[in-house]
């Protein structure tokens, strides 16, 4: 089941429904049988994982959080944290590491060869894995303690809205709130809908559409101009802004609704004025996650610029690593880690000229483009392919300016990927619309709007004017969120 589904628009009113008729003290039972049932639509017997996970977290929480012998705890604290890396190991990264070890040993002329695995990877594994690390560390940390309550602590694992693709919650935020959620009230119904209409609009208007294009052209680079690569890289650009962004919409809309405040989790990535403010904006779960739990332990910004940029590297790599097992997401960590060490230049909340400030964030945006490349190329071939055929097709329009023949777009290369120009246009228009409408509803004008009734009417002929152009400029056809794969 996912979001962007019939069968999600009937199943989260119906959980609705159960969870509001249950008893407070109950109502954890429908929303944790809701969550597995959620999950089991995608594989049932995966969530035997999940099951093994909880387990595994609640019980050597108690013992870490209980035990008086420091030397238990942290003997209790390295299993659960290596079972942990262990399942996700198995699933995710054995068959990458085994193949490019094979391959080592081909070179120097060993003949033996390890073994692959034939296993699919769970939906969300990353995303709830690192749940259960943050929680396990804070408790060994001492900064909560260990829930006592298997219900609630299960729930707080699979808890459906966030489970396959998040925000990844800390338990100090989200455990209190599925204890005591809050309740229903019409600002509460009101803005929970309209988040997830804002959410649908994303996926189904704007990353369903430039998915196509981007799909076509990415499946065989060397096949098109370069004219149709960079089109459909800015369409890429915008298609996972739009497909994360809107799954995170979803999740936070529907948890709003069942009584629990999500955390953000994007804020406006593509303004942002220099590569470390994108990851404040971008994924922004992820980010703290790699923040509290990797950077800082090795030791943040502390003992000299050499060391800050040996850390700031190492949490890029492990987050490339995070998003796939390929060394083109490898490559994606390392260019963020070194763009973060380089073009940071620290925070940008002095007010600077506007001017100034649009140069520096078409810049960032740029130099995010740039390694968006190796995220979506199926290989580090196919990325410089695609750098090596927009750089020619750069070459021959300057050529041809100078000749005074200027040639700026090959619609014969465009639009062979099987749309036409009408259709192109329409791509262009939803990336317009995404960036006008998110820079409305983010701005300090909408949100003091959304506290006063009187504005009320606005606001439903602005949600029902998304709904309109989802219903008829939508591309339907049930597609999987991107980083489901993750």
């Amino acid at each position: 089941m996912i979001f962007n589904s019939i069968q999600y628009l009937i199943f989260l009113p119906l959980v609705m429904a159960i969870y509001l008729a249950t008893p407070r003290k109950y109502q954890w039972v429908p929303l944790l049988i809701a969550s597995y049932y959620f999950y089991m639509c995608w594989r049932a017997e995966y969530a035997i994982l999940i099951v093994l996970s909880t387990a595994i977290n609640y019980y050597c929480a108690i013992v870490i959080d209980t035990s008086r012998s420091e030397g238990i705890r942290k003997l209790v604290f390295a299993a659960s944290i290596a079972t942990n890396l262990i399942i996700l190991f198995t699933f995710k990264y054995w068959n990458f590491f085994t193949d490019n070890f094979n391959a080592a040993l081909q070179i120097v002329n060993i003949p033996k060869q390890f073994p692959t695995l034939d296993l699919l990877l769970p939906l969300g594994i990353s995303f709830y894995t690192f749940q259960s690390l943050s929680y396990t560390i804070d408790v060994y940390r001492r900064d909560c303690p260990a829930e006592k309550h298997f219900g609630y602590f299960a729930l707080y694992h699979v808890y459906f809205p966030q489970l396959v693709a998040g925000p990844i919650e800390r338990v100090s935020h989200l455990l209190p709130q599925l204890k005591c959620p809050a309740p229903l009230t019409y600002e509460r119904l009101a803005t929970g809908i309209e988040q997830i209409i804002w959410g649908l609009f994303k996926k189904i208007f704007v990353a369903d559409r430039l998915a196509y294009y981007v799909n076509t052209v990415y499946a065989a680079p060397d096949e098109y101009h370069g004219t149709a690569l960079l089109i459909a890289t800015y369409f890429f650009a915008f298609q996972i802004y739009a497909d994360f962004s809107g799954y995170s919409d979803i999740a936070i809309g529907s948890a709003r609704l069942i009584g629990v405040d999500l955390m953000e989790n994007f804020r406006q990535p593509y303004f942002s004025q220099n590569v470390g403010e994108f990851w404040r904006r971008w994924h922004i779960s992820l980010s703290q996650f790699f923040r509290d739990y990797v950077y800082f332990p090795l030791g943040g910004s502390r003992n000299g610029t050499l060391k800050r940029s040996r850390n700031m590297l190492v949490v890029f790599i492990l987050s490339g690593l995070w998003h796939g097992a390929a060394w083109t997401y490898v490559i994606w960590g390392v260019l963020h880690g070194l763009l973060v060490i380089v073009n940071s230049g620290g925070r940008t909340e002095t007010p600077t000229p506007l001017g100034r400030r649009i140069f520096y964030s078409l810049t960032t945006f740029h130099l995010v483009l740039i390694t968006w490349v190796f995220f979506r190329a199926k290989s580090v071939a196919d990325a410089f392919t695609v750098f090596r055929l927009i750089a020619s097709d750069g070459v021959d329009t300057l050529r041809n300016l100078a000749d005074f023949q200027p040639r700026f777009f090959y619609w014969e290369t465009v639009l062979r990927v099987g749309i036409d120009k009408e259709e192109l246009l329409l791509c262009l228009t939803s990336i317009l619309a995404l960036l006008l409408a998110d820079g409305l509803l983010n701005s300090a004008y909408w949100q003091a709007a959304l506290q006063l009734p009187r504005w009320r009417l606005a606001r439903m002929v602005a949600f029902d004017g998304l709904i309109i152009l989802t219903v008829i400029f939508g591309a339907f056809g049930k597609s999987e969120f991107i980083y489901f794969q993750f």
